[in-house]
């Protein structure tokens, strides 16, 4: 993950626990339930950072014996557990809370300090926003997106998730204004305890979506059409390439992935090259020997199959060459 993304994780940890703190306090002065589910919000998301901090550490490791490819999806684990505990912590809690309060019917006292509460939540919240746009509007500018597309292709989890999260307590800061708010133009008290509801399914929804990005990604996903096809057209523009099989492609983290072909080789082009750096006519004399054909035949096939795993390493070098996402290419001959 960029140095950008990983300042707007530590940036909504931090904004994140100060809001926490205010908001609880807000709750014990005023006994609204929205006040609390935007805390327990709070500590849901502190706790989801801090897993996603933890992911982004761990991908960072080097390939080793026993991850040859690297740990660069253990992301989309930690991501994925965070997502859980939004849903449960998150959305569970605070729908639960929220029914209990329009069944109690419990009066808010003090609505004037959740109220400036919840706006200083919504500047610190909103500063948090604006870091991870920013972050994340410059990874998908590199990759040729939108933030939107960037966002929707799940590339990113860590980044994804805190900018949905932050996008999240920004619009559960106003459902909880306009709950309190309507509670007190129409001396309603249950319009809090719907403020709490709402606030819970708009995390529910932002867990699910978080949850089937990741799935997917642990699952595993194909590269987009795009990128297949760039490293197919180096594939079929290579001379000693006739035909291309069984292709398979597949993300190994948020941007490298793994490419894997059978390749019909051009048999005559590789002898050709081969022969280029022959002495043919010495070749020819030796052959010419009483006894030496068979040796010179197997000298040959040895000579060729080497040949055909030099052009191998060739056309991985080039593919990676082209695609530099192209991490890991595994060319077989068919």
């Amino acid at each position: 993950m960029a140095g950008g993304s990983k300042t707007a994780v530590y940036c909504a940890i931090g904004a994140n626990s100060i809001v926490a703190v205010a908001k609880f306090g807000a709750f014990a002065f005023t006994g609204s339930g929205a006040m609390l589910s935007e805390g327990i919000h709070s500590v849901a998301d502190v706790g989801n950072q801090c897993l996603l901090a933890l992911g982004l550490a761990r991908s960072h490791r080097p390939a080793d014996d026993s991850r040859p490819y690297g740990y660069d999806q253990e992301r989309f684990v930690w991501a994925l557990i965070s997502a859980v505990g939004i849903f449960f912590l998150g959305c569970g809690v605070t729908v639960y809370h929220g029914i209990h309060s329009l069944m109690a019917g419990h009066e808010m006292q003090e609505t004037s300090i959740a109220l400036w509460v919840l706006a200083f939540s919504f500047v610190i919240e909103g500063a948090s926003l604006g870091v991870a746009v920013h972050a994340l509007r410059g990874e998908a500018r590199s990759q040729g997106l939108t933030l939107m597309a960037y966002a929707r292709s799940g590339k990113d989890p860590t980044g994804t998730a805190i900018l949905l999260e932050d996008g999240a307590a920004v619009f559960g800061v106003m459902l909880a204004a306009l709950c309190i708010c309507l509670g007190i133009w129409t001396g309603q008290p249950w319009w809090d305890g719907v403020g709490s509801i709402l606030i819970g399914l708009l995390l529910g929804w932002v867990a699910i979506w978080l949850i089937n990005k990741n799935r997917e990604a642990l699952v595993g996903r194909g590269v987009s059409t795009e990128t297949r096809s760039k490293v197919i057209k180096v594939l079929e523009s290579d001379p000693v390439v006739d035909e291309v099989a069984d292709i398979k492609a597949t993300m190994v983290g948020k941007k490298a992935f793994r490419f894997k072909a059978e390749i019909e080789f051009n048999g005559s082009e590789i002898t050709r090259r081969w022969l280029q750096s022959q002495d043919i006519d010495s070749l020819a004399k030796r052959a010419a020997e009483p006894g030496e054909f068979e040796n010179v035949m197997t000298e040959m096939g040895d000579a060729i199959v080497d040949a055909l795993g030099d052009e191998i390493d060739r056309i991985e070098q080039k593919i990676q060459a082209a695609v530099p996402a192209a991490q890991h290419v595994d060319i077989e001959a068919d």
